[in-house]
């Protein structure tokens, strides 16, 4: 598994096939829920969450989605995903559309008052705005990905030896 590991810092997702049962490895992550303090573990269904406590959270904090799915002969094929939390990443994904609104109504605010031979010298500024704010939302968001490394790696360290005991 630890060559894996170079993936998950690179990329968000990640798929693994494991040698046991899905039910056995659900069970483990109910047992480990109980069992320690470090994280966080929830589970519904064939849905497991691991998330930092919340005194340790912040706002981009990251949390992994995991679902292992049955497969044949006592296998299971687990599916993982780093992400923030869904409000936030909610929230993010909204910034993005408005700015991209914002956009596209200043272009054709421009592009109207051009052809009415009119000033759109202001409309220009409004997009050249929403491109400057669209790549203060992407680094923001990519910084706080290479922010929060250490904790990915705990999270899918933690999951790791949860798999392997």
């Amino acid at each position: 598994m630890n060559e894996n590991l170079n993936e998950v810092v690179l990329r968000p997702r990640f798929k693994i096939e494991l040698n046991k049962n899905h039910t056995s490895v659900l069970e483990a992550f109910e047992a480990k829920r109980h069992n320690q303090k470090q994280f966080i573990v929830s589970r519904i269904d064939d849905h497991v969450f691991i998330k930092l406590p919340k005194a340790q959270q912040q706002f981009w904090s990251p949390q992994l989605h995991l679902e292992i799915n049955d497969l044949e002969n006592n296998k299971s094929q687990l599916y993982g995903l780093f992400g923030p939390n869904p409000t936030v990443w909610t929230l993010f994904m909204f910034l993005h559309f408005i700015v991209a609104a914002l956009f596209i109504a200043c272009s054709i605010w421009a592009y109207s008052n051009y052809a009415l031979k009119t000033d759109y010298q202001l409309q220009i500024w409004g997009m050249i705005g929403m491109v400057i704010i669209w790549f203060v939302l992407y680094f923001s968001g990519r910084l706080s990905k290479t922010s929060n490394q250490k904790e990915m790696t705990d999270l899918y360290t933690f999951m790791s030896s949860v798999l392997d005991e």
